[in-house]
């Protein structure tokens, strides 16, 4: 536990920086928030005492972004940078998790966490980015890709791998994989120009239905996997998609991506052994793709459908 939480903060912020943890006890209404250095934070004593009180039933957290030197708020006027952009998903995850994914507007997410089964935040390390910048870009992912529009402000706090999430019962382990370790600017982000952003409210529960349910990349998805579970060949449904997705800047990219992610899960689900599901995706690509990259980008498909069946299972 406490070396995932290391890891973990160690990457996510700078040496010395000043930064806030948060403990939420939900069953008691308790919560403890406490402001302190980075070299503070990873020492094995206090570590342990974040451990005890997460093995007592409280759920931990950090500030995304860390804080002025001598803070002892978290508020947005406490924000020293912007270290973060973070999208929460909490419905419909991997499906939205493998949408993100495909999008050729991203850049690949600097972390991943499942918080519990089928939820994810998904964080992106970025520079040059100010607090309004930042907001704006979050309600822009929130839009895009069915995140959580009431966490997009500068002070949110995210849950720390390697402890416990104690709103569940048994309690999930949060996760963590770290598919980047590039540091983005806000030219790596080309999202969609939405005139009615601004109207947006940064706070609040109120959820974007529209936005959810009836996404395009939700509904290629589902018609993905509709088409391969009726048998339809994947090199045809590849040109197909690519065809009605013109509004995207790599149209190919993404209709490979969506088919052939789509195609792992049902493998996986038929039975097939996860290095057979590598070789099969290998085979279809390696026409279209350098041999290493093919390589690489077939076992990582892969193991994202390995972790969508899992999340399946256990819903």
């Amino acid at each position: 536990m406490n070396e995932t939480a290391t890891d973990f903060l160690a990457r996510s912020f700078a040496p010395c920086s000043t930064i806030a943890l948060l403990l939420r006890t939900e069953s008691v209404g308790k919560t403890q928030q406490r402001v302190v250095t980075l070299e503070q934070a990873l020492a094995p004593r206090y570590l342990g005492w974040l451990a005890h009180e997460n093995h007592a039933g409280a759920n931990v957290y950090v500030a995304a972004n860390p804080l002025r030197s001598g803070s002892r708020k978290r508020t947005k006027e406490c924000i020293d940078i912007v270290r973060h952009l973070y999208l929460d998903i909490d419905e419909d995850g991997d499906a939205r998790l493998a949408a993100l994914r495909a999008s050729d507007g991203l850049p690949v997410p600097s972390a991943v966490l499942s918080t519990s089964p089928g939820k994810y935040q998904v964080l992106w390390q970025v520079d040059g980015f100010d607090v309004e910048d930042q907001e704006v870009t979050l309600k822009r992912l929130a839009i895009a890709f069915g995140g959580d529009p009431a966490c997009t402000d500068c002070n949110r706090v995210l849950r720390v791998p390697g402890f416990r999430n104690q709103k569940y019962s048994p309690a999930h382990c949060v996760a963590v994989e770290y598919p980047s370790d590039a540091t983005y600017s806000p030219a790596d982000f080309r999202l969609p120009n939405l005139p009615s952003i601004a109207a947006l409210p940064l706070r609040g529960n109120a959820r974007l239905g529209w936005a959810h349910k009836d996404s395009h990349s939700e509904l290629d998805w589902a018609w993905a996997r509709h088409q391969l579970a009726l048998g339809k060949d994947a090199g045809k449904l590849t040109h197909e998609l690519a065809s009605r997705r013109s509004d995207k800047p790599n149209p190919l990219y993404y209709a490979q991506r969506t088919i052939d992610v789509a195609s792992a899960r049902q493998w996986l689900r038929e039975g097939a052994p996860i290095d057979d599901v590598i070789t099969m995706l290998k085979v279809r690509r390696d026409a279209e793709l350098p041999a290493a990259l093919c390589s690489a980008r077939a076992r990582e498909i892969a193991a994202t459908a390995v972790r969508m069946v899992a999340r399946r299972k256990l819903a």
